[in-house]
Parts: structure tokens; sequence; C-alpha cells
């Protein structure tokens, strides 16, 4: 009987709890502050297929400049591997002079054709989007994480004309 009485109390304290408390919905804020989540400055880059396993990969690379005078690097592929990962590098020098690694970007997702962490890769230098079109480099994605075949690649900078930029 006492237990009968407890659960019966308990099931009405739940049930004033539930209905005294205020419950508002909450709208989604659609606005932005002025200028924010607007990314208008950019130069982008042809990547060509040089796979020689024939899966013609291909892309582009875009380096945005966001408000804070970062450089947001995006890459987006063509028949990628489903499954794998393409490591991103940028070396310097032309293609075909391998040479040092100036930044190693996030892989390339097979599955998405996109960086896999994020869809921008982040460079913090605020000096480094004015200095693109003068930069000796290139790209190279390659096959996976455990093989070191190139697959695609692309002139960056003085080795390349921008094929877009705003």
């Amino acid at each position: 009987m006492i237990k009968h009485i407890k659960n019966i109390l308990v099931a009405m304290v739940v049930t004033a709890g539930l209905f005294s408390c205020e419950q508002e919905r909450l709208g989604p804020v659609l606005t932005t502050a002025d200028g924010g989540g607007t990314l208008n400055e950019y130069v982008a880059y042809d990547i060509e297929s040089t796979d020689p396993t024939g899966s013609n990969v291909y892309g582009r690379i875009v380096f945005w400049k966001d408000n804070l005078d970062r450089t947001l690097v995006q890459v987006s592929l063509y028949n990628t591997i489903e499954g794998s990962t393409h490591p991103a590098l940028i070396v310097s020098g032309a293609i075909g002079t391998e040479t040092t690694t100036m930044l190693e970007l996030d892989s390339v997702s097979g599955d998405s054709g996109e960086l896999s962490a994020s869809k921008f890769f982040v460079i913090a230098d605020t000096s480094f989007y004015g200095s693109i079109l003068e930069m000796d480099a290139h790209i190279n994605i390659y096959l996976s994480d455990t093989d070191d075949t190139i697959v695609a690649t692309g002139d960056l900078g003085a080795n390349a004309d921008p094929v877009e930029s705003n």
C-alpha cells in the first residue's frame, strides 16, 4: 500500500513538473552579421589526371580569402576511389620537379571527393593568400596513404594561370 502511494506521488510530481515549466519553442536564426558567412575573394586552379591506373582522377583546388584574412583551401575531385583516402600535398616547384613539401593538406575522401576532415583546410597565416599568384608550387594527389603513386596534379601560382578568380 505504501509502495502504491509512493508511485502515485512520484507520478504527480513528474506531471506537475512537466506542466509547470515554460517550454517555448525557439525558431532558427536565419540571418548573419554584416559580411559574415560570405566568401567572395578566391583563386582556382585545375587538377589534371596523371593516374597510370586509369581511374582519371581530376578536379580543382580553390583558395578562398575569409573575413579574417585567413586562406581557406577547398579541394574537389572526381573519379576518386571509394573507401580510400587520397593525400593532398602542395609541393614546391613546377610539376615534375618533386622537391619539398610546402603544405600537407587534409586527405581527400574517396567517397565524397572532398577534404575528409572539413570542407576547408584553414591556413592561419594572413599573408598566404596574397602570395598565391607568385608561389612556385604545384599540388599532388596520391593514390592512398600507403601508395605514393600520383593520380592527379596541378601547377599553382607562378607556374599556371588561374582558371577562375574573383
